[in-house]
């Protein structure tokens, strides 16, 4: 019985901390998704997500629509690359399942005059995990409910 015990021990702290590690990676990508959207890193933001991905936002027009990581990237582009641009990010909850995860992130504008919840599906690839699907809302007393 002692063995049994000893043994289920051990495969709940290695799965535990297989998890742990694959959070942190998740969170890295993550990251990358908040610099690069922070501070113009088109190259950073784009490595945070696949090619294919598909964005459910609504735009600055107020028509809900799909977008790809491609148009995601025009809203940066005429930032300076390197320059802070008010975007704050924080990141609330990961989630792991195998090969893949949910995130929850807080998106604040400038002196957090905006304030958006996105939510992430995330895939992991053999180069890493990516975001395959990202949608938000806004959340500040000035949006739209």
């Amino acid at each position: 019985m002692k063995n049994y015990i000893v043994l289920f021990t051990a495969l709940f702290t290695f799965q535990f901390a297989t998890a742990q590690s694959e959070c942190a990676i998740v969170e890295q990508t993550l990251q990358n998704y908040i610099e690069g959207s922070s501070y113009n890193k088109l190259e950073m933001l784009e490595s945070a997500f696949t090619s294919d991905a598909t964005l459910y936002l609504t735009g600055r027009d107020g028509v809900f629509k799909v977008y790809t990581p491609k148009d995601y990237l025009g809203f940066f582009k005429n930032g300076k690359k390197g320059e802070f641009n008010g975007r704050d990010g924080k990141i609330l909850a990961i989630e792991v399942v195998k090969d893949i995860a949910t995130a929850k992130v807080e998106i604040a504008g400038p002196e957090r005059k905006w304030v958006y919840i996105d939510l992430f599906l995330l895939k992991k690839f053999d180069n890493g995990w990516k975001i395959i699907s990202k949608t938000a809302t806004r959340i500040d007393d000035a949006s739209n409910d």
